[in-house]
């Protein structure tokens, strides 16, 4: 039989008062604790810890407004429980400041654009997840065009990774994430989901983030608190095609599809 290496499921938690499916339920330090503690009881490997939204429309936080919520989460995280934590932020200083009280992970939605992130994240060791998207957060999702969406997809990744390698950042470090619903129509969205392999053989791990997000709203014809089976379904057929990360809210369903997932994979010929 052949070697399987699982995916390994990423758990939300968004120290926000505005993110579109959980933006206030853990912006209080105790309750983003005890959110930590049920999410790595469901089996999650990695805690992706953000304060501030990118949800489409989302208006930026200052500096000190998204330092003040994740740098306490993570400390408080790290003294009581042995997970990676991933912090999802696109500035410099708290990625710096994240990866020293804890984080062992940077996930930047900018793919490390923005002033400083670059020399940021080369300063430190720990991987890298670059994000795809068609302009920012707040027109993103102003009419999204794309001559060939692969090939813009495959030429972004390309010009990332090799910023990425001047600046000092081995290949190895990075992860690539096609962003689902980050300047993309609802088509897009479903073309990527299903042909992930013409990402794969840029070289780097790929994250896979649907959960919850509109395009599965689109297929089910469900709200945000009603798209954990379809958001589970599309995490298990991206982890089909070779996904190595999926960044999820609902974990411990996760764990259990992939579970079967990994069993029937085990068996192929």
């Amino acid at each position: 039989m052949m070697e399987i290496v699982p995916p390994k499921v990423m758990g939300v938690l968004n120290i926000t008062p505005d993110s579109f499916s959980d933006g206030g339920f853990y912006f209080e330090p105790e309750k983003a604790i005890d959110r930590a503690a049920s999410l790595i009881g469901q089996g999650a490997d990695i805690l992706d810890i953000g304060g501030e939204s990118t949800r489409p429309g989302a208006a930026a936080v200052s500096l000190e407004e998204e330092l003040s919520r994740v740098i306490p989460a993570i400390k408080a995280i790290r003294s009581r429980f042995d997970v990676d934590i991933s912090i999802d932020t696109s500035k410099a200083a708290v990625m710096t400041d994240a990866v020293n009280a804890g984080a062992t992970m940077i996930n930047d939605v900018y793919a490390l654009r923005n002033e400083g992130a670059l020399s940021a994240a080369a300063e430190t060791t720990v991987p890298i997840c670059l994000m795809h998207m068609q302009g920012t957060p707040e027109t993103m999702q102003d009419a999204p065009q794309y001559k060939n969406l692969f090939d813009e997809i495959n030429a972004f990744f390309r010009e990332r990774i090799a910023a990425c390698e001047i600046a000092g950042i081995d290949k190895e470090r990075l992860i690539l994430d096609p962003g689902i619903g980050f300047g993309k129509t609802h088509q897009q969205n479903v073309q990527l989901l299903a042909n992930l392999e013409q990402l794969k053989w840029l070289g780097p791990q790929l994250l896979v983030g649907v959960s919850r997000k509109s395009v599965i709203g689109n297929i089910v014809g469900k709200p945000v608190e009603e798209r954990m089976i379809g958001s589970v379904v599309a995490g298990i057929l991206a982890a089909w095609q070779g996904a190595s990360i999926l960044r999820v809210h609902d974990v411990k369903e996760t764990v259990d599809a992939l579970a079967v997932c990994n069993a029937l994979m085990a068996e192929r010929r």
